[in-house]
């Protein structure tokens, strides 16, 4: 039956594609969940629970070096995110998973007074995880640990009379590894998400046919290039000649805006690499493969030029330069994969979930 789907994929997509196809979509598709989306969702998952960790440990032997090591686990455990937060279908999109994870944009700062407020009243609930799971997405995420370990007063956490902040965090981080596990569980279900992007059918409501499994993976790549560019570094960069705004960016607090984001460029180059998408098209089109992992190349480049906290680097003129250039990636990226992978597939990629943000 497998078989038989693949290839009506194979005629259905364009005739050309029939005539000199390497890879069936069911092929692009496992490629995709056993080499990309599985191993990134796992390693997230080991990250959060080694946050846990960190954090419990702080909490039970308050100290500098405690701290130091939280907050290093955090920066990794930001890094594991920020490679598969992009992979925006399956159980991330389900019952408020990604807000609570990270809720961003957050324009009205609203994390920030929801974290300060539980603070200045040392509300037990938040640090009770079974609770605090049922309060406001905005103070349960990473960006709510962030401040936690790094904002203003973190360095309470090296003291045991300030024992509150620190359960608050371990709340924080317990709700994340929960979270985290049951992602990478789901995935790697046989009878959940895979089975449903491997074996489409006309009675699921998303993903009917090979066809709208290969939108959605296509989806995730060229959507992914506009999130970056548009949630994660015009915001501090300044859109059409404003000012830079450092205080802007996601993960300034802990010096983590650009290796998140460079992670982001990582995931999303995983994907297209690891799931060969754009060998299932026809040879004169492996093109567009190559000019993307060369964009990627790029970005990855110019990632590593920053090597400042975004405040300095915004006043360092060539890591200033290499911040711009990652704006001129995306677009480029907008093209190769948005519109030229998506024609020579045969596919379309529909409106963005950035649309009215």
């Amino acid at each position: 039956m497998r078989l038989l789907l693949a290839v009506v994929l194979a005629l259905s997509l364009t005739p050309a594609l029939a005539e000199e196809q390497k890879l069936t979509a069911e092929e692009v598709v496992s490629l995709a969940i056993n080499e990309a989306i599985r191993p990134g969702f796992a390693h997230y998952a080991d990250e959060t629970a080694s946050l846990t960790m960190s954090v419990g440990s702080l909490c039970l032997a308050a100290s500098d070096a405690g701290l130091q090591a939280a907050q290093a686990q955090f920066k990794s455990t930001v890094v594991a995110w920020s490679r598969v937060e992009l992979y925006r279908l399956g159980p991330l999109m389900t019952d408020n998973r990604y807000d609570r994870i990270l809720f961003w944009p957050d324009r009205k700062g609203i994390a920030l007074k929801q974290v300060q407020g539980v603070l200045a009243e040392a509300d037990p609930d938040a640090a009770d995880p079974k609770k605090l799971a049922g309060k406001s997405v905005a103070m349960q995420g990473l960006g709510a640990l962030e401040f936690l370990l790094f904002g203003t007063g973190a360095e309470q956490l090296t003291t045991p009379q300030w024992a509150f902040r620190c359960r608050y965090a371990l709340s924080i981080a317990t709700l994340q590894a929960d979270l985290a596990a049951k992602l990478s569980a789901e995935w790697n279900d046989p009878a959940g998400i895979s089975k449903r992007l491997l074996e489409p059918s006309e009675a699921d409501p998303d993903y009917r046919s090979f066809r709208e499994v290969a939108e959605a993976l296509t989806g995730i790549l060229a959507h992914g290039t506009e999130a970056i560019r548009d949630q994660r570094l015009l915001p501090f960069l300044g859109r059409d000649g404003a000012a830079p705004k450092p205080k802007s960016a996601l993960f300034w607090r802990s010096g983590m805006t650009v290796p998140s984001i460079n992670a982001n460029f990582e995931g999303l180059a995983a994907l297209l690499q690891k799931s060969r998408i754009a060998e299932a098209t026809t040879a004169e089109n492996l093109w567009v493969s190559n000019s993307a992992s060369f964009e990627f190349g790029n970005a990855e480049r110019a990632g590593k030029v920053v090597t400042a906290p975004v405040e300095q680097a915004l006043a360092d003129p060539k890591q200033k330069k290499a911040l711009d250039y990652l704006v001129i990636v995306t677009q480029s990226l907008d093209t190769i994969l948005g519109e030229n992978l998506a024609a020579a597939l045969g596919l379309s990629v529909g409106f963005s979930s950035l649309d009215g943000d």
